[in-house]
């Protein structure tokens, strides 16, 4: 079987696994957050935090509880980090220093999952399990709940209440993630995956050396890691690692985990606001731009000219020879256009256009799926743009699920969409005027820019994935981008709950002759453009500078 075919297989049978739980898990997750009944566990959890599950709260109470246990969250890992050395099953390993610890820190509470350190030589087993997989579950499903306030922003009439963030929270855990990954660390463990606890080992000598590896709770963390759309890795090279994605198979699944809540979601979107028809327009929009995204991958990666790529059947620098092209090329777009950051290859040694397109993937906002809960509200807050683009050409106020869209929501939509472009931009303009940061560069030129302007974009759009080739632990990197992940997680989030709670107080406008349908293909063609104009605009010149000027150069 020629290599091509054997990728095009893996898509076709990866689309048809998709497919199949769309329907199920949308209509299962809707039911969840819309459910009044409360499980055992559940009340037990609430009681111990001290929430009342029936209050609903304004969007500012849902807000200040997404911040307060964020930031909690973030104080907890870092002080575990830096009494590591003291704690039991640490391995011998040493406390965190604190510039790292903040960086780490910052970086699971965000969803992004960003490491500046190897994994298997600095974290023992109750800083992986206790703290960075708890963070997996936890983050995952605040970006869950942010995307339902959102919804039932849409959804309800006459009142700013927007549910309760607390009951959002603790279902997403208990009756969505948990259920979910204890199946697929199964499926993971049967695949070949490791789960234990065991210690170093020595499992080798030469040339008067020793490789040394240690063990952990693998399967159990990689699974939420993919589902929850996290990306951190129980070792340096993350799901290229054969204790953490040991074959094609587990590849395979590794990638269905990454995309399926977020493509589920649109149905849960559908299904909360009354109207498949509006889910199946959202979910047309972000399976049109996956599709392209990993056909033109596949075919860079594929057919890049020369000798060494011809005798290969293609690019294979940087790639696993167990995955291929085609399974590295899935992979690496799942991971960039969700908020993963996992990576079963190195980025950095993919074409210039192929590195172009996994940065591109993070800069059109993650949005296709997206991570989970952040790729649906990215892509309505998108919706609301395109509607009111479309409102300025046929001079009619926009209007989207029965809500106008007035001068508020605008501003707010327009605040989401500035944010992380700004993040971006301007750390990565820092970054290369200074001295210190540009000596991190492993290559000069449109390469090394590629290297600072992927790691910024990737903090700031809470992906985590790395270029490979920047030496990112230094202070400056680890506080920077540190500070870029925090932002680019819950500023965006102030916007997001600040619309709900606008859409949630207006009266249902009734449709007329001139209301845009935005199920129609129309739309989605709209939304395409939009999305793709928005992100051309903002990016094209770093873009320029960096992988488009390599890939026209190779």
């Amino acid at each position: 079987m020629s290599p091509v075919l054997a990728g095009v297989l893996q898509l076709l049978a990866l689309i048809v696994a998709l497919g199949l739980a769309h329907r199920p898990l949308g209509d299962y997750m809707a039911r969840v957050y819309s459910s009044e009944k409360h499980l055992r566990v559940e009340k037990w959890i609430y009681k111990g935090v001290g929430a009342d599950p029936g209050v609903e709260m304004r969007w500012p109470a849902y807000l200040r509880g997404v911040l307060a246990f964020s930031a909690v969250s973030v104080l907890f890992l870092y002080l575990l980090q830096r009494v590591q050395g003291a704690l039991p099953g640490s391995l011998g390993f040493a406390s965190i220093d604190p510039d790292q610890a903040f960086n780490t820190a910052a970086s699971f509470v965000a969803n992004t999952n960003w490491q500046s350190y190897y994994g298997e030589q600095a974290m023992g087993h109750v800083v992986q399990t206790g703290g960075l997989a708890v963070q997996n579950f936890v983050s995952a499903a605040v970006g869950i709940a942010v995307a339902v306030a959102l919804v039932r922003g849409f959804a309800r009439s006459r009142t700013g209440e927007l549910g309760n963030f607390w009951a959002d929270l603790v279902r997403g855990v208990v009756r969505v993630l948990l259920p979910i990954s204890v199946v697929g660390a199964l499926v993971l463990v049967a695949c070949g995956a490791i789960q234990n606890f065991s210690g170093i080992h020595e499992v080798g000598r030469f040339m008067g050396g020793s490789q040394q590896w240690n063990g952990g709770a693998v399967a159990s963390q990689e699974v939420i890691k993919e589902l929850g759309t996290n990306g951190g890795g129980y070792f340096n090279a993350n799901s290229a690692h054969p204790f953490e994605n040991p074959n094609g198979l587990s590849n395979l699944f590794e990638i269905f985990l990454i995309l399926v809540i977020p493509f589920a979601l649109t149905r849960t979107f559908g299904r909360m606001v009354g109207s498949l028809r509006q889910g199946y327009a959202i979910l047309a929009t972000m399976a049109a731009i996956w599709l392209g995204f990993t056909g033109l991958m596949m075919w860079t990666e594929f057919h890049h000219g020369g000798p060494a790529f011809d005798l290969a059947g293609g690019a294979m620098e940087g790639k696993e020879t167990r995955f291929g092209i085609g399974g590295s090329s899935i992979f690496a777009v799942a991971t960039t256009l969700t908020s993963t950051g996992a990576v079963n290859s190195f980025h950095s040694s993919f074409t210039g256009f192929g590195g172009g397109i996994t940065m591109l993937g993070m800069q059109l906002g993650e949005i296709a799926p997206g991570g989970v809960g952040s790729g649906l509200y990215g892509m309505l807050i998108m919706a609301i743009i395109a509607v009111f683009i479309a409102g300025l050409m046929v001079g009619r106020t926009p209007e989207y699920l029965g809500k106008k869209i007035g001068t508020r929501e605008i501003k707010y939509a327009a605040c989401y969409i500035l944010i992380t472009p700004a993040l971006v931009l301007c750390f990565t303009a820092a970054a290369m005027a200074l001295d210190t940061p540009a000596h991190s560069m492993t290559n000069s030129g449109a390469h090394g820019f590629s290297e600072i302007l992927y790691a910024y974009t990737s903090g700031a759009n809470n992906n985590g994935s790395a270029f490979a080739g920047l030496n990112a632990d230094t202070q400056w990197f680890n506080s920077t981008i540190g500070v870029a992940m925090l932002l680019g997680r819950f500023l965006p989030m102030v916007f997001v709950l600040a619309l709900a709670g606008a859409l949630a107080e207006q009266k249902p406008v009734p449709e007329t002759a001139g209301t845009l349908r935005t199920e129609k293909p129309l739309f989605t063609g709209l939304l395409v453009g939009t999305i793709a104009i928005i992100t051309g605009l903002t990016y094209f010149p770093a873009l320029a500078l960096g992988p488009l000027a390599e890939g026209l150069a190779s």
